[in-house]
């Protein structure tokens, strides 16, 4: 029998098969060293992963991905490059940081979408500039016209007489003021580039 001095002295006993040769194991499809696996990586690649997330349900998603990546993958696990679990680990901290990134590509896609489709305020200074310089063309085009034709515009327009109160306005036959009126409005229309 041991004394208790010796026993603490020994190395502990290992706890069955190393990392190492169940991800080989596991490369082969052994379900029974994937178990073995999961249990003892879960709780650290968890850890990692919630580090960088800090998202608890996320945490949780990502490390069954790790896991699910460890099994397709395990055959690529290589002793001679390191320790299985600085592999597995790695593998976490990688999909924990490409989760991270798609999250912020994300809300990048949604703030641009957002500012794009966000319809401006009534801007009153543009409307301002754009009415008056309106009003300008308007009264460029108006100058263009002959005296009559000017005349019976305004009065029908402006004022809202019918043609025969712009003929008595203007003491002339009614038929003079209706064609007077039409090719005032047809050389308005060619001056301020108006499709009909």
């Amino acid at each position: 029998m041991r004394s208790a001095d010796t026993a603490a002295d020994s190395p502990a006993e290992p706890r069955g098969p190393d990392l190492e040769a169940l991800l080989n194991r596991v490369a082969g499809g052994d379900l029974e060293a994937f178990s073995a696996v999961y249990d003892r990586v879960s709780g650290p690649v968890l850890g990692v992963v919630r580090r960088i997330l800090r998202d608890p349900a996320q945490s949780e998603e990502v490390t069954q991905e790790v896991l699910i990546e460890v099994w397709r993958c395990a055959a690529r696990f290589r002793a001679d490059r390191g320790r299985a679990m600085t592999w597995v680990m790695m593998l976490a901290h990688r999909r924990a940081v490409d989760r991270v990134r798609a999250a912020q590509a994300q809300a990048e896609r949604e703030h641009k979408a957002a500012l794009l489709d966000h319809t401006p305020a009534y801007d009153e200074v543009t409307e301002q500039v754009e009415s008056r310089w309106e009003r300008q063309r308007v009264r460029r085009c108006m100058g263009a016209l002959t005296k009559l034709q000017r005349e019976s515009v305004t009065l029908a327009y402006y004022r809202g007489l019918t043609y025969r109160e712009i003929a008595q306005l203007l003491s002339l036959p009614l038929g003079t003021v209706k064609t007077r009126l039409r090719d005032g409005l047809i050389r308005l229309r060619d001056c301020l580039g108006v499709s009909v």
